[in-house]
């Protein structure tokens, strides 16, 4: 099993699903008392939430590729960011320290072809759901067309994620606006809808919904099993 180097604590929630679903799945296909190889290096969100939001991405690329390194010198052999959009780095990541980083895009791309689907909505953080860092994998890599909330309903998906789910916050009403905001989504011509940010699976489950729901930390850590796996 190739050792795997987890970039977390954006949120520690989700790295903590992160570590869960691995370890569940390593033991699934290898059975017996098998658990993960894996390294975690985790920052404090609260670092990384005010360079975010002040906007200063090179260093945060500087501290991503450090911590990556870090982990590389420690043991391992490829890295998984545990988070979706800190995949920004993943090239200046892989550039930079010779590691695959195993992209959660692709990750998802692959499921979403899987279920013969061909354009999805995209929730996540403003960063995610703007920029082209994300969208772009999907639409060169795996040939599916992705749409985003409009700008009102991208800052409501936002604030909830930073407001509340990165905080352990649960709260029924959000829920609502989330399946609301999905629902409008879909009369658009979304055929599947990506949680593309880590927290969001918290707050909706695939029962809330119609259209098929993909959890991106879940499909991520999976991914991280099979690759750990392969020669």
């Amino acid at each position: 099993m190739k050792t795997i180097g987890l970039i977390g604590g954006m949120s520690w929630e989700s790295s903590l699903e992160y570590y869960r679903v691995i370890n569940e799945e390593t033991k699934l296909q290898l059975g017996d008392t098998h658990s993960a190889e894996c390294l975690m290096y985790s920052f404090d969100f609260h670092y990384v939430d005010k360079l975010q939001h002040k906007g200063d991405w090179k260093k945060l690329t500087d501290e991503m590729v450090k911590q990556a390194s870090n982990l590389k010198k420690a043991g391992a052999e490829f890295i998984v960011i545990c988070t979706n959009t800190m995949h920004l780095m993943a090239g200046s990541i892989e550039e930079k320290t010779g590691l695959k980083v195993l992209h959660i895009a692709d990750a998802a791309g692959e499921e979403i072809k899987r279920k013969g689907l061909t354009k999805v909505a995209l929730l996540g953080t403003k960063f995610t759901m703007q920029g082209d860092f994300y969208k772009s994998v999907l639409r060169e890599r795996h040939n599916i067309e992705v749409i985003v909330p409009n700008e009102s309903d991208m800052m409501i998906i936002h604030n909830i994620i930073y407001k509340e789910l990165i905080l352990g916050k649960i709260d029924s009403l959000s829920k609502m606006k989330y399946v609301e905001i999905i629902n409008k989504l879909q009369s658009e011509g979304a055929q599947g809808v990506i949680l593309g940010c880590t927290e969001i699976p918290l707050l909706v489950k695939q029962e809330d919904v119609s259209i098929p729901v993909f959890d991106t930390a879940t499909i991520h850590s999976k991914a991280a099993v099979r690759y750990s796996l392969t020669k």
